[in-house]
């Protein structure tokens, strides 16, 4: 049996002196009582460390609910916990809360969790990604609740979409990186098993370079996390089966990092001998002795616009449809003939 034990809105009345009906009157401002009984509640409730069931409170129907549900790939991702730390942070000053969900980058983790927080009653849900299974969006079309896909922005979205177009970045970068001359490229990646944003850049990537006349000769996608050591290794197995490569881009920056760090160990210049290019610009590039060659993102702005995409959709304020953050490529010096 646990030592802690929970205060119940009971033991608060009698110690304010009231009935448990006026205790919840005063938790609900319903009204119907003085100004002395509401403090003498409120007092209790203070000294007692009672803490009331808004869950229960929203499913009785007596207020709005104040959760939103959001739902991210993982926490592992640095560009994810951005994202969600400009959530929270905006919806935390119009008095809401999020509800954290980890789909794993799997629809079917997606469709589980939302069938378990839609019976939370939440007031509104994000979500990452525009993709979702066939009864995940049969669910959030019955829900009757704002619904914000974040990440890759979708021109015909549930309700509201804020994020990039990827298939945009990539090409971005393939056509910067042929018109350097590059024309042997290489790709290394994680699995894209599931439609998702890193296949949207790529294949823009794909297209731009081979519009530039060079060619992506081999794409090596991991069964592993999209994080420095797969970048390391995975440049190394790259190399290995492709002799050629003139440069590489990757999925992200911390796997452009990882290989970045394995050209290092094996003394191949940067960018003289290869070159390397990524995405995201995460904060490590601040501190970092090169620039990576990168496309910007603000990941917290994103963050921040889907919550007040979401509050729009509650407080009925007009708000368009789908809102693009928009991007920026990063010339670093990890690829020739770049700034600095």
């Amino acid at each position: 049996m646990s030592k802690n034990k929970k205060v119940s809105l009971s033991q608060v009345a009698k110690a304010a002196g009231v009935s448990k009906m006026t205790a919840s009157r005063v938790l609900r401002k319903e009204g119907g009582y003085s100004e002395t009984t509401r403090a003498k509640v409120m007092a209790q409730i203070d000294a007692l460390g009672y803490l009331p069931n808004r869950l229960a409170t929203v499913f009785a129907g007596d207020q709005s609910s104040t959760f939103i549900g959001v739902s991210i790939p993982d926490l592992g991702n640095e560009v994810f916990a951005q994202v969600l730390e400009g959530i929270d942070r905006k919806l935390g000053t119009f008095g809401y809360q999020s509800v954290l969900g980890l789909t794993q980058h799997t629809l079917a983790e997606e469709e589980k969790w939302i069938r378990t927080v839609l019976s939370w009653q939440p007031a509104g849900l994000i979500l990452t990604g525009r993709y979702h299974s066939q009864r995940a969006v049969e669910m959030l079309r019955n829900a009757g609740i704002p619904v914000v896909e974040i990440w890759d922005l979708n021109s015909s979205p549930l309700d509201v979409s804020v994020g990039i177009n990827h298939f945009d970045c990539g090409f971005d970068m393939g056509r910067y990186l042929t018109s350097l001359g590059y024309r042997t490229i290489g790709y290394v990646g994680t699995s894209h098993d599931t439609a998702n944003a890193a296949t949207d850049r790529l294949n823009g990537f794909c297209k731009a370079v081979e519009g530039g006349g060079g060619e992506v000769v081999k794409q090596l996608c991991l069964h592993d996390t999209a994080t420095y050591y797969p970048g390391f290794y995975g440049t190394e197995h790259l190399l290995a089966a492709t002799g050629n490569i003139e440069c590489i881009y990757y999925q992200n920056d911390a796997m452009a990092y990882g290989g970045l760090k394995y050209c290092d160990a094996k003394g191949l210049a940067v960018p003289t001998d290869i070159g390397i290019a990524g995405w995201g610009d995460l904060p490590i590039a601040s501190v970092m002795n090169r620039r990576m060659t990168s496309c910007h993102v603000s990941h917290l702005k994103l963050g921040q616009r889907a919550a007040e995409m979401m509050m729009a959709r509650l407080t009925g304020e007009p708000a368009p449809d789908c809102v693009d953050i928009g991007f920026r490529l990063i010339p670093g010096s990890t690829v020739r003939n770049a700034g600095g």
